[in-house]
């Protein structure tokens, strides 16, 4: 588990793969919701809280936490390159 600043416990780690749930694809850990909806959700230019309110089992914190995962491995992928 790890806490974020407002003292909400978001799972550790923070995406899952199972080939149980959800056929295998990354979601938010302790959820069905695939990360890739989000992401989709993003890139046709919905918000946050249109997600959040369509999936109300990923909190706002967890989101957050995914998305800066995400940016941490593009920026990671990128410079290593």
């Amino acid at each position: 588990m790890r806490y974020t600043s407002n003292a909400v416990i978001l799972p550790e780690p923070l995406v899952t793969r199972s080939d149980d749930v959800m056929s295998g694809v990354v979601v938010f850990a302790g959820t069905r919701v695939p990360v890739q909806t989000l992401l989709d959700y993003l890139e046709e230019g919905d918000t946050l809280d249109h997600f959040l309110e369509d999936f109300p089992t990923v909190s706002r914190e967890h989101a957050i936490a995914v998305l800066e995962l995400a940016k941490k491995s593009v920026f990671a992928h990128a410079n290593s390159s």
